[in-house]
This record gives C-alpha cells, sequence and structure tokens, in this order.
C-alpha cells in the first residue's frame, strides 16, 4: 500500500483543518507584490518552500490543508469513490490513464492505452484512437475488432443505423469517413477545422465546420444537403430526433431546425442534447439546460468544469471538476458528486467521452 492511501486513512482533526486552512487563507492575504527581477537565491528559496509544503502535505495537517483546498473550489459532501453510477448505462472516459469504461455498478474495465474515444449509435463498440491509430474496440472485453493507421487522428465520430454504420474522423486537416467494419475508407473534405464533426441520427448525413461554415453533405452520395454560413463554430450536437443541430460558437449556440434561433451566451464550452431532446449547455462553471421560458441554471461551482453528458434515461447530467478530482452529477432536485477520481482510473483525471446511447 503506498504513502498516499495510508495517510488517507489517518482521521482528519477538523479543527486542526480548519486552522491550518486559516493561515493559509491570511498569508495569502497579506502577501507583498514582488516587482523586482527574480534573483537565483530568491529562486532557490521559493524551491525549499516548495519542497518544504510538499513535506507538509504529506503530514497529517498537511493532509487537512489539501483537502480543505478541495472543499473550497469542489463538494464537501462528495463520495470517497465510485461506488455505482446514479443512473443506468456505462461511461466512457479517457486520460492519461487511457480509456474505461465504468459500469453503473461501478466496476471499471480498462480497454487501452487510447487517447480518446466514442460509443458507437447503439452502444455495441466504442471507436478509439491515439496518435496515428483509429481502432474499432470491444466495450465489454477491450478487443480491438480493427485498426487503421492514418496521420494524426482525431474527432472521431461513429453514426448510421444499427446494421450500417459509418465512422467519421480528422486526419490531420482532413475530414474522412469509413465503414462501420474498417473497409473504404476515403477523404470527405481536404481542409476543416478542428471540431468534432456530428452525424445526423439514424442517417448518414454528416455535419461538419470551416472557418466560415457548417456544411451538411450525405457521404454515401457526396451530395451537399444544405450549408449554414456560421463562422468560428466550436462544437456541433444532433437533436436525437434528427431535426435541430446546435452549433456553438464565441457568441453563444445557434440552433437550426424548420427556422433558426439564437441563445446569447458567451463562454460555452460544450453542449449535449438528451435523449428527451433537452439540451444542456456547459459554461465555465456552471450548467444549463434550455427550455421554454429560457436557461435554468442546474449547477453552479466555484472552479472550472470539463465535460458535459446526459444519462440514457435523461435524468441526470455529469461533468467533471478537474481541479477538485471530482466528478458531479447533477439530477433534478439533488448533486451528487464523487471525489478520488484520478486515483481509481490510472491516476489522471479523465476527459468524459459520453454515457452509453440507448442503455
Amino acid at each position: 500500500m503506498n504513502v498516499q492511501r495510508l495517510l488517507e486513512r489517518v482521521p482528519v482533526d477538523r479543527e486542526a483543518e480548519e486552522r491550518a486552512w486559516a493561515v493559509v487563507r491570511e498569508a495569502y492575504r497579506e502577501r507583498e507584490p514582488v516587482r523586482t527581477r527574480v534573483r537565483r537565491r530568491l529562486v532557490l528559496a521559493a524551491a525549499a518552500l516548495v519542497v518544504a509544503c510538499v513535506a507538509a502535505a504529506l503530514s497529517p495537517p498537511g493532509h487537512a490543508v489539501v483537502n480543505a483546498v478541495r472543499r473550497s473550489i469542489g463538494i464537501s459532501h462528495a463520495a470517497p469513490a465510485l461506488f455505482r453510477l446514479p443512473a443506468p448505462g456505462r461511461l466512457l472516459v479517457s486520460g492519461g490513464g487511457g480509456t474505461w469504461v465504468v459500469s453503473a455498478d461501478g466496476s471499471k474495465r480498462r480497454l487501452g492505452d487510447w487517447t480518446s474515444a466514442a460509443w458507437s449509435p447503439h452502444g455495441l463498440y466504442v471507436v478509439a484512437w491515439s496518435g496515428d491509430v483509429l481502432a474499432a474496440v470491444d466495450p465489454s472485453r477491450g478487443d480491438v475488432h480493427w485498426s487503421l493507421a492514418r496521420p494524426h487522428v482525431s474527432f472521431a465520430r461513429w453514426g448510421g443505423t444499427r446494421v450500417d454504420t459509418r465512422i467519421a474522423y480528422l486526419s490531420g486537416r482532413s475530414l474522412r469517413v469509413v465503414a462501420g467494419d474498417g473497409t473504404g475508407d476515403r477523404r470527405v473534405a481536404a481542409v476543416v477545422s478542428a471540431v468534432a464533426p456530428a452525424w445526423q441520427p439514424e442517417r448518414h448525413v454528416l455535419a461538419y465546420a470551416t472557418a466560415r461554415r457548417v456544411v451538411l453533405v450525405d457521404v454515401d452520395t457526396r451530395t451537399v444537403v444544405r450549408t449554414l454560413h456560421v463562422s468560428g463554430a466550436r462544437f456541433l450536437a444532433w437533436s436525437p430526433d434528427g431535426r435541430r443541430l446546435a452549433v456553438v460558437t464565441g457568441r453563444g449556440v445557434d440552433v437550426f431546425g424548420a427556422r433558426r434561433s439564437h441563445i446569447a451566451r458567451r463562454g460555452v464550452r460544450a453542449v449535449a442534447f438528451g435523449p428527451g431532446g433537452e439540451l444542456a449547455l456547459l459554461g465555465a462553471r456552471s450548467v444549463l439546460v434550455a427550455g421554454s421560458e429560457g436557461l435554468a441554471t442546474v449547477l453552479r461551482l466555484p472552479a472550472a468544469l470539463a465535460g458535459l453528458a446526459w444519462s440514457p434515461d435523461s435524468r441526470w447530467l455529469v461533468t467533471s471538476l478537474p481541479g477538485a478530482d471530482q466528478w458531479v452529477f447533477a439530477g433534478r432536485h439533488r448533486v451528487l458528486a464523487v471525489s478520488h477520481i484520478a486515483r481509481e482510473l490510472g491516476g489522471a483525471t479523465p476527459a468524459l467521452d459520453g454515457w452509453e446511447p440507448g442503455a
């Protein structure tokens, strides 16, 4: 058992913890900014201070300070480990510890040393990639069904019907499409933006972004279905019924359907449609859901959030709080949080690749 786990078992003196945190906070308030050039001995002194702080953090009182910092930016009542998910279906996550599948009962399976991954339309397979390799992986056993070597693979997305699927991915600046069985790889567009393409559900129509447009193309007939004049698209997402396409830009979110609507909200980091058609937005420190009466805030925290996904039953949204090493689940009437995610998933807080569709 390593030192960290042994220290985590030491009971924390809450009063000592609060006193330590108060000392740190007061020292920070009384600091005097130094504007002169940093000299060598000051650098050495700073390095010595860092070493002392690390040593203090490894002691029980120092561990209390670390916990206090975590609570100041995270959720204090977070569970100490991921015992189970609050909804059915599996979570797909990727990070420094590789790609993992987290089951509803809390069990975890590592799929491999992949950079990122995405679900197939019905959760039967996973498309994963790292460096110059794209692969189709069995999420239950981690077996690689096929792989494809292409330069600088990124932003792969799997779409289509249950019996006839396609995978779109970026290879450098170009957009390519390959069949779900790994055959027929071809280029769709020579130069596109570094934005994940989005498949219209149950169809072979793909939305992708360029610098000044969003293009909808039928990849089988290579026919442009529609061109949307939107500059600077950052994220694309289809509604489950395929009738609306959300496009995130620096000015907010444009939703294209029978008519175009605009959600004026700067700083949107991600969007996700729920299985019931609800549109969720991830801000820098909040999660919002768009409804008939405007935007409703379902979660607000004092630190930066990353990633967003709906549960298959539309009851929960999950996001990550990397600064506190937590996952946060926001339900209709309560919020749940889980700490020590990095420890459980390979030593690094992973990105949320998605909740299993159709579970």
